[in-house]
């Protein structure tokens, strides 16, 4: 065998190997994961197994930060140095979820009904991304919540665009696939929770507790009356940057906080699984 064949045949192999783990993880996932409603995935892409990782522990929510470049979408907090196709958002997450998604019945988990929330934080010019990203986003529609008009259509996959945010486009947008991640001064101004379902802000706008000690009782209150306007618009509240802790955890689910962020994994979902 000639040095190009044998390349082939280790490349087919390895090939072979990552759909067979990938077919693998799908039956554990069908048989044994319950869904974490309260689990959003910061960063997600930075794990070892992007989207695999989060799912693997029962998560509902995960971010992928994006680029476009030259026409493309890839998945990097930075500017990607490297642009290999194996970090592009339609490669880490939009194959995998609707692979998923087809094997589920219609829905990432097979025992939890509720939408999965993709957040996209997009890191270059807002229009110009946005434009890219639906046209991508058109060919998986069929897994993806959609809003028309008036009429909402909840899929498997429901995104949310954070970080350099096309708001205005996106709300004449005809169909969206899209929705948009709110900040707190987006309450009151009339947003429909099927055009922002998540009102999200530093952790620290709010709290400066670490999970030492007590946090101080005023900020509690003031952060608690904040959640109480987003639900009243009927959505979920999440806090980038907070601390991994169990008992900032514990705190957050009692002040309403919707989804906990979180880069460890395995702690937030052995801590929700215990409650």
């Amino acid at each position: 065998m000639n040095r190009i064949a044998l390349l082939c045949s280790m490349k087919a192999k390895i090939i072979t190997l990552l759909l067979f783990q990938f077919w693998v993880f799908m039956f554990v996932l069908d048989a044994q994961i319950a869904c974490l409603p309260n689990a959003h995935a910061h960063n997600d892409y930075e794990h070892d197994r992007p989207l695999i990782d989060a799912l693997s522990h029962g998560f509902t929510s995960v971010e992928a930060d994006i680029h476009l470049i030259k026409g493309k979408i890839y998945v990097s907090h930075n500017h990607p140095l490297k642009k290999s196709k194996k970090i592009l958002l339609e490669e880490l997450y939009l194959k995998p979820l609707e692979a998923i998604v087809k094997k589920n019945g219609g829905s990432v988990y097979p025992n939890c009904d509720s939408t999965f929330y993709l957040m996209v934080d997009i890191k270059t010019e807002a229009e110009s991304t946005y434009q890219a990203l639906q046209a991508l986003l058109e060919r998986y529609q069929s897994m993806l919540t959609t809003v028309e008009g008036a009429y909402r259509i909840e899929g498997a996959v429901t995104i949310f665009l954070s970080g350099n945010r096309p708001v205005n486009t996106v709300l004449e947008t005809p169909k969206r696939l899209v929705g948009i991640d709110g900040r707190p001064n987006d309450i009151g101004k009339g947003y429909a929770n099927t055009f922002m379902p998540v009102i999200s802000d530093n952790y620290y706008n709010h709290l400066r507790w670490r999970g030492n000690g007590t946090p101080p009782v005023e900020d509690l209150e003031k952060l608690q009356t904040w959640v109480a306007m987003a639900h009243a618009e009927g959505k979920k509240v999440r806090l980038w940057a907070s601390p991994d802790q169990p008992i900032v955890w514990e705190t957050l689910l009692n002040l309403g906080i919707d989804l906990l962020n979180a880069d460890d994994l395995k702690g937030l979902s052995d801590y929700l699984l215990q409650l």
